[in-house]
């Protein structure tokens, strides 16, 4: 069964979105090196302290859509592609690699809910 494996955040002001979220949750803020430098992720954690889903702040030009959008972790995102078309979907994008973290894509869903595929592997380039 599929869960939440990761969430992007699109921000007009990356600075005041990252010191909002670390003063609201506590959450903590890594920048990425290149070529993913515009990218910093986001470490969270449960109330007993545990690590929690992780997720990334981008701006918002970059991340090309607006809000908060949930990565679903998949076996494999091209057979998970097929079953959102073959379920009224849309795929947004093809498979995209995320140098060293695996594979993702954008989709949308039946109601018109941006969504991700996320794929791990570690050896993705």
């Amino acid at each position: 069964m599929a869960t939440i494996v990761h969430f992007d955040i699109g921000a007009d002001d990356m600075a005041r979105a990252r010191n909002f979220y670390e003063k609201l949750f506590g959450w903590s803020f890594t920048q990425v090196p290149p070529p993913m430098d515009h990218y910093q992720l986001i470490g969270t954690a449960g109330l007993d302290g545990r690590p929690g889903v992780g997720g990334g702040l981008m701006k918002r030009e970059e991340q090309g859509r607006t809000g908060i959008t949930n990565f679903m972790g998949v076996a494999s995102v091209e057979e998970s592609l097929c079953k959102v078309k073959e379920l009224g979907g849309q795929a947004l994008s093809g498979r995209l690699t995320v140098p060293g973290f695996g594979y993702m894509a954008m989709c949308l869903d039946t109601e018109g809910n941006p969504f991700g595929l996320f794929q791990e592997d570690p050896k993705a380039h």
